[in-house]
């Protein structure tokens, strides 16, 4: 996992509560449990704080997008006022879901929470703000919301032609999911009998 941009790391992430409040709300648990970046990386999360004023320049980011291969970008904006149907959008965006390709998304403008399960099942809450730029992997369980503010502009990043198949949860037997619980999970390998 990398943090950069002049050694800035702003991005949060902490176990949510399992309450029914609004979706927007933070859900900490009572007391708060923060999660390390490093717990973040093992779940297979990648993160970067970027220059989100001035992107197109950014040395940093045009790194990462030659090494990890993402030809295609576009933006997307989350508020009332720019996304159609938005109440219904933002239901289907936090449903929980997994994707056959990552997921990377770089935010250029206000804020938003992403939600990832980790390897019991827990779930955690990532607060996504400007400049921070995260990867999912594939077949990670997740999903994403607004915070109270009711807006994020995000730049959306892909490896070839977009694909925008969300699989929502029970997915246990497709594909990515797979190699998602081999890649990320320590289950030692069965020891042969002598």
């Amino acid at each position: 996992m990398v943090a950069s941009g002049e050694g800035v790391t702003t991005i949060q992430a902490w176990y949510m509560n399992d309450t029914n409040e609004d979706q927007r709300l933070p859900h900490h648990c009572n007391p708060e449990e923060y999660v390390s970046l490093e717990k973040l990386s093992e779940l297979g999360v990648l993160y970067w704080h970027l220059n989100a004023d001035d992107y197109e320049n950014d040395e940093e980011f045009n790194k990462i997008r030659e090494s990890r291969g993402y030809t295609y970008s576009d933006l997307i904006t989350c508020c009332p006022d720019k996304l159609p149907n938005y109440e219904a959008k933002i239901q289907s965006f936090f449903e929980e879901h997994i994707h056959s390709d990552e997921e990377i998304r770089f935010c250029l403008e206000g804020s938003g929470y992403f939600d990832v399960r980790d390897l019991n099942d827990r779930w955690i809450r990532i607060w996504v703000k400007k400049g921070d730029m995260i990867v999912l992997p594939a077949g990670i369980y997740h999903r994403f919301t607004l915070d109270s503010d009711n807006y994020i502009m995000a730049l959306r990043l892909f490896v070839g032609e977009p694909v925008w198949t969300p699989h929502n949860r029970p997915q246990d037997d497709h594909p990515a999911r797979l190699d998602y619980i081999k890649a990320f999970t320590k289950e030692a390998e069965p020891v042969e009998a002598q």
